[in-house]
């Protein structure tokens, strides 16, 4: 489905990644780790065409996607969750979910996912009128993803998103995506938590110094001492 191909990034002189290979299949959850200045949110900017590559390929469903607008692309269906949730916080819940549907027209549509966002985050429903900046660092992360599922997303490009939550939180938000997953929706799961890549993706790319520096079976990332060791402190 996503198909990235020596993939080349620099900001002036300095060279942020360098020949980035990876895929991320149909209807599979695949996560890109590594530590702090490893090139992750880089890469999730040239798939969203915030930064223009230097050199190489993105593809989705066969498709380039290089020099494609940020708005372009969203309307192919490569959606972002981004670090920081960056909402609106002084509209309500409601009004944030449906930001994710400016574009849309279908209005029998949206009013049938915003029940499914209510009924995939039910505390959301309870709060819509609240202002988002009055949520919880959790709730606040689950009103981010409502919205960009308002989008109709074909693959959530999700960057850490159990960042700065609570274990019980970050639990509710693997189910959250259990559920999406199972529902035929591809995810490109940005992390440094290796336990959340483990849980839930099926493949693991690690970043390192903005090269791919390994490679494999995501399961297996928490029994491997020296990929821990090595690649993530």
């Amino acid at each position: 489905m996503l198909e990235v191909t020596n993939l080349n990034v620099a900001y002036g002189a300095t060279q942020v990644l360098e020949d980035v290979t990876f895929q991320v299949p149909e209807k599979r959850i695949v996560a890109l780790l590594g530590g702090n200045g490893s090139g992750k949110t880089t890469v999730l900017n040239a798939l969203v065409g915030l930064v223009r590559p230097k050199g190489g390929e993105i593809r989705f469903e066969g498709r380039s996607c290089i020099g494609l607008s940020t708005a372009d692309l969203v309307m192919r269906g490569i959606v972002q969750v981004p670090q920081g949730r960056e909402l609106f916080q002084t509209m309500t819940v409601r009004e944030n979910l449906e930001l994710g549907a400016v574009t849309r027209r279908d209005w029998d549509g949206i009013a049938r996912d915003l029940s499914d966002v209510y009924a995939l985050f039910p505390r959301l429903e309870a709060k819509a009128r609240m202002r988002a900046g009055q949520l919880s660092g959790g709730e606040q992360q689950m009103v981010a993803i409502g919205r960009a599922l308002m989008t109709r997303p074909r693959i959530l490009l999700m960057d850490e998103p159990s960042v700065g939550l609570s274990p019980v939180v970050v639990g509710d938000v693997i189910e959250a995506v259990r559920t999406l997953h199972a529902r035929g929706l591809t995810f490109l799961l940005v992390e440094q938590n290796v336990g959340v890549a483990a849980a839930l993706a099926d493949h693991a790319y690690i970043l390192q110094g903005g090269r791919i520096a390994h490679s494999g079976p995501a399961e297996g990332l928490l029994d491997s001492e020296n990929v821990l060791r090595t690649y993530l402190g």
